[in-house]
């Protein structure tokens, strides 16, 4: 109920000092009543503040970014933290899709190919294909100077799939999926949609991310 959002809104702000929640309760009760006027009046006031959050938190991110780039490439707590990085990414990654293993497990799995008792099969191909797609990617695809085609998109699936699900890897799906109450787009829109998705990923927009 926007009333509710809004009124909830006002004492996150006001008790915790949460200006970026506040917003964004300000916005999801203006998504259910659009004229709502206190999220209207409030929405207005908090959006320059949280614009100007997000651009000082950009700033940081910029500031550390080029510091890290300054480091030469042979310097070892580099190379230590590069590799933690790959084992986080892929810990994570799998972990969105709800496999269990823990980082320890992750990294145990990525370092010595044993398999982990208590766990499943295809949890460990989960890990496995996701490292075979990084793998390809930074041999083949990361100082390309050339665009990202479909084919490199099906390639990384592939790899990503293939100790899952060898059959499908590689091709766009070909049945219905469901995700909780959202209905992904179908079959026969998939290629249609990577066609523009493919045609952002290699535009000026977002070669400047």
């Amino acid at each position: 109920h926007a009333d509710i959002l809004n009124h909830y809104g006002e004492f996150i702000e006001d008790t915790k000092k949460d200006v970026v929640k506040a917003d964004q309760l300000y916005t999801l009760a203006l998504t259910n009543y659009p004229d709502h006027r206190g999220a209207l009046m409030n929405r207005q006031r908090t959006a320059s503040i949280v614009e100007n959050l997000d651009r000082e938190m950009l700033r940081k991110i910029d500031e550390k970014r080029d510091a890290l780039s300054s480091i030469p490439e042979n310097n070892s707590a580099l190379r230590r933290a590069k590799k933690e990085a790959y084992f986080q990414h892929i810990y994570h990654t799998v972990g969105i899709e709800g496999n269990t293993m823990t980082l320890q497990q992750t990294r145990s799995i990525l370092e010595t190919r044993i398999a982990v008792s208590g766990k499943s099969i295809d949890e460990h191909n989960e890990i496995l294909g996701l490292d075979a797609a990084m793998k390809y990617i930074n041999s083949t695809l990361l100082y390309r100077l050339r665009d990202i085609t479909m084919g490199d998109i099906l390639e990384i699936h592939k790899r990503v799939l293939g100790h899952v699900d060898p059959v499908e890897g590689g091709h766009f799906r070909r049945t219905q999926v469901y995700v909780g109450g959202h209905i992904p787009p179908g079959p026969s829109e998939i290629q249609g949609l990577m066609s523009q998705f493919l045609e952002w990923m290699n535009s000026e927009d977002a070669l400047d991310l």
